[in-house]
Order: C-alpha cells, then sequence, then structure tokens
C-alpha cells in the first residue's frame, strides 16, 4: 500500500521542462521611437504582465494557435491495458488510450504533466510535438501595443500621397495671379462673364446649414450673374451625389443654353469632381471648368482616424457612436464620411481621374491659431422674429476650426484650415491657390460677426477664384489649339 502511494504520488510530481522566454520576437522593446516616455511606460507594464501570467497559472493561459517556440517541449504519459473478456470473441483487444494533460507553467518557467495511473498501468515519457498554446495575457497585451501603435501612427503615411506619386502632374502656383484678380475686383472691377452659369455645391452637412453659401450667390445675383447653389443631399455618397450633379448640370445647359463653371467646397469639390470623372464624354462640352475650395481630394485624417478600424477607440465602439450622429441624428449615409477616408479616395482615383483636359484651380487656406479666434462666431442661419426683423444663429466655428487645426499641426506637423490639410487639397496638373489669408475651413461659406470691411469676403474669393478659372480655360484652348496646328 505505502509503494503504491510513493509511486502515485511520484507520478503525480511536476515534470516540468524550461520554456524559451514568452518575449522573444511578440513585443518590441521600442515600442514608440519618438516618445520615450510611452517606450517606457509600455517596457513597465510588459514586464509586470509577464510577472503576473507566470503567478497565476489557471486563468493566464488559453489555447491559441501560433507559431511554437524552438526549445518548447511537452510531456505526455501513455497507459494501456488489454483486457480480455471470457465470454466474448476471440482476438478482441481493447483499443489503446492515450491522455494529455497539459498545465500552466509555474513560476520557475518549467511545465508540468500528469495523469492517474491505474494498477497494472505502465508510463512512459516520450516528447511530444511543440507547444500550440501562449499564455493570454501576453496576447491580450501585444493587441492592445498594437492598437496603441496604430493609433499613434494614425495618417502621418497617407498625407499627401498624391504628391508623392510620380505618376501625376505637377501642379501650378498660381497664388501670384488671384492675389492681382483679387485686388482688381475690390476697387470694384468685375470680369467674370454672363454667358455663363454658375454652380455652387455645397460641402457636408450643409443640409444642416441655411446659410451656406447665400452670400455669394446674393453677390453674383446683384452682378446679374445666374449662379445657382446645388441641390443635393450632402450626407450622401460621392458616387450617388456625382450623379445627381450631372443631372443638374445637364438641366442647366439645356435651360440657358451656356456653358457651367463649377465652385465646389469641402466635399462638394470632391462631389463635383466625381460626377466630371465619371460622366466626362456627357458633360465636356456642357462645363467651362472646376473649382476645389478647401476640398480633400488626396483624402481627409478626421475622416480616416474616426473611422480607421484597430485603433483605441475600438474599446469604446468610437465608429459607432459616429454612425449614430451622422444616420440618426443628422440623417445622413455613413458612405459620406467613408468616401473622405485615405483608403476610399485612392481606390476611387485609382477607377477615376480628372480629365487632363479640364481646366481645374484648386484652392486652400490655413487657420488661424490664436487665442483671439476663440471668441469668434459665426453666423449659420437666423430666426425669423417678425416680417423685417431677424435674429442670427450663431455658432463658435472658429474656435473648432482653430482647435482642429491646432491638434493637426501637434500630431502630424500638417498645416490646414482646421479640418483638410493643405497638401491633401491640391489636384495634380491643378493651378493651385495658396494665400497667406488665414481662414478656417468654415469661413469660406459662413460669413463672421466681426467681418473685417478692409479685408475680402468669401464672395470676393469665389468670384477671384472662378476669374482665374476663366482665365485657365482660355490658356488651355490656346495650347489645344497649338496642338492641333
Amino acid at each position: 500500500m505505502d509503494a503504491r502511494c510513493a509511486e502515485n504520488e511520484e507520478a503525480s510530481m511536476p515534470l516540468l521542462v524550461q520554456e524559451n522566454n514568452l518575449t522573444n520576437g511578440r513585443i518590441t522593446p521600442q515600442l514608440f521611437m519618438s516618445v520615450p516616455t510611452l517606450n517606457e511606460a509600455a517596457s513597465y507594464i510588459a514586464d509586470t504582465t509577464s510577472y503576473l501570467t507566470s503567478c497565476l497559472p489557471q486563468f493566464s493561459e488559453r489555447a491559441v494557435p501560433r507559431r511554437s517556440f524552438a526549445n518548447e517541449q511537452e510531456l505526455v504519459t501513455f497507459s494501456s491495458a488489454q483486457r480480455e473478456d471470457s465470454g466474448a470473441v476471440s482476438d478482441m483487444v481493447c483499443s489503446e488510450t492515450t491522455q494529455l494533460l497539459i498545465e500552466a507553467p509555474h513560476r520557475d518557467g518549467f511545465r508540468r504533466t500528469s495523469a492517474d495511473l491505474s494498477s497494472g498501468s505502465t508510463g512512459a515519457l516520450v516528447e511530444s510535438a511543440p507547444s500550440t498554446t501562449i499564455p493570454y495575457g501576453i496576447t491580450l497585451f501585444q493587441g492592445l501595443i498594437d492598437k496603441a501603435r496604430r493609433t499613434v501612427r494614425g495618417s502621418a503615411d497617407d498625407i499627401g500621397w498624391l504628391q508623392r506619386d510620380p505618376s501625376q502632374p505637377p501642379a501650378e502656383d498660381g497664388t501670384e495671379r488671384f492675389m492681382e484678380i483679387l485686388d482688381l475686383i475690390r476697387h470694384g472691377v468685375h470680369r467674370l462673364p454672363k454667358p455663363a452659369v454658375y454652380l455652387l455645391i455645397p460641402g457636408l452637412f450643409s443640409n444642416h446649414g441655411p446659410l451656406y453659401f447665400t452670400s455669394t450667390k446674393a453677390s453674383f445675383s446683384k452682378m446679374g450673374l445666374a449662379c445657382h447653389i446645388a441641390k443635393i443631399h450632402s450626407e450622401a455618397a460621392v458616387e450617388k451625389n456625382a450623379q445627381e450633379l450631372r443631372d443638374c448640370i445637364e438641366e442647366l445647359y439645356w435651360g440657358s443654353n451656356k456653358r457651367v463653371m463649377l465652385l465646389g467646397h469641402s466635399k462638394g469639390g470632391i462631389d463635383a469632381a466625381a460626377a466630371l470623372s465619371m460622366y466626362w464624354p456627357d458633360l465636356k462640352d456642357k462645363v467651362v471648368g472646376l473649382v476645389l475650395a478647401q476640398s480633400p481630394y488626396g483624402g481627409s485624417p478626421i475622416a480616416s482616424d474616426i473611422l480607421r478600424e484597430g485603433q483605441l477607440g475600438d474599446y469604446v465602439n468610437f465608429r459607432k457612436l459616429t454612425e449614430i450622429l451622422i444616420c440618426k441624428v443628422l440623417k445622413g449615409d455613413m458612405a459620406a464620411l467613408e468616401d473622405l477616408t485615405y483608403e476610399k479616395r485612392k481606390e476611387f482615383l485609382k477607377k477615376f481621374s480628372l480629365p487632363r483636359e479640364l481646366p481645374v484651380v484648386s484652392f486652400h487656406t490655413e487657420a488661424k491659431i490664436s487665442p483671439a479666434v476663440l471668441a469668434t462666431l459665426s453666423r449659420v442661419a437666423h430666426a425669423e422674429l417678425g416680417e423685417s426683423a431677424k435674429l442670427p444663429v450663431v455658432m463658435p466655428l472658429g474656435a473648432a476650426m482653430a482647435a482642429c487645426a491646432q491638434l493637426l499641426q501637434l500630431r502630424y506637423g500638417e498645416r490646414s484650415d482646421g479640418l483638410v490639410t493643405c497638401r491633401d487639397a491640391e489636384v495634380p496638373g491643378s493651378i493651385v491657390v495658396r494665400p497667406k489669408l488665414k481662414l478656417d475651413h468654415a469661413w469660406m461659406v459662413y460669413s463672421s460677426l466681426n467681418d473685417d470691411p478692409s479685408e475680402a469676403d468669401a464672395s470676393q474669393v469665389c468670384e477671384a477664384l472662378l476669374t482665374l478659372l476663366m482665365e485657365v480655360e482660355e490658356r488651355k484652348k490656346l495650347e489645344f489649339a497649338k496642338k492641333d496646328k
């Protein structure tokens, strides 16, 4: 009896084999090269996690398939017995059973295996295939580190990707000529032709801003110009709006027998460019050209950072919260924001690019980043109190744009108008206007309550951009005429 107990006790003793270091090849020592503090914290957490994993064997390991460590071994115990039943057919043999029990690592870094040994059974220790289990704590922490690295990196590799593409034509600087035209306009010299129709395409969430582009349309109407604001659902997908704009352009052309000059702001410029790219054979004789004002033609880091998967925001389901805001609250389409991400813009431009013969002017600005801008209020709507009394509805859009511009400057080192970086707003092959005017993204369409009369307003800037577009179209005509000759 004592011998049998001793035998069972001996069989149940830990049979241990050394493992390799779990952190080998799994956790990078230098996680955040540019942020030493984060790197030290990550290293400390990694060491702590490894220690806790070794202290809690019964909870710290789950079966997770992966590549095994080179020197890891397991011990298995085989027990077999052959029994004969006197009443059974001869030559019947009991099947051999194999039992493998793998327990979690102990503090000394070894594994142990045990099996209850019945009387008469024989045990043999053999080496099995490499282990397919890893500590769950390390796996969880590695996933956290990957999400943190992806979050910190953000859109750093995507900003300005169009400018780095060698297949894209270079842009031409037209800032000096633009400033000359703007100065003439401020002195009462207007050169926009009347035999044309001017179509203004608003950007994202314009359906919730009744004053979007209204001051520009009123200014153009006073000059006797036919000006329209496109009635599209700005929160819809780019390709859907492109089809609606195609129909709108054809309607304006056949109704007036005049060609159309397009000016799109923000996502409106993306929608207009998509219409001309996708339906150019139908529109080439009906369109003069296109102005993209503060449009994220290459993509938007704001949209990409919000919707990118595999970030720390996944833990709070940030994407779902954004979807509720756009789809439920604003009654829009999630695709409207997705189409502005770098991934979607790359896919679209690979299929559809702007025609080389189309005159294009792209315009971008840089937002003010100063304490004074925090007091700036923008008039986004007005409440009618009677037949003539109107109460302006204002929002601190300037402060919001300044905060976003500061964030993009600190995180990526990029100049922006608060939502669109300057590099992503430049269309390859276009005439680019890079004024030194400090104008945020909202200023282009919403007038401020404290406008300085000595500075140009949004309607004058739009007029100058369209005048420049007219000159570009004339120059392209001469170039193509020379090629034909």
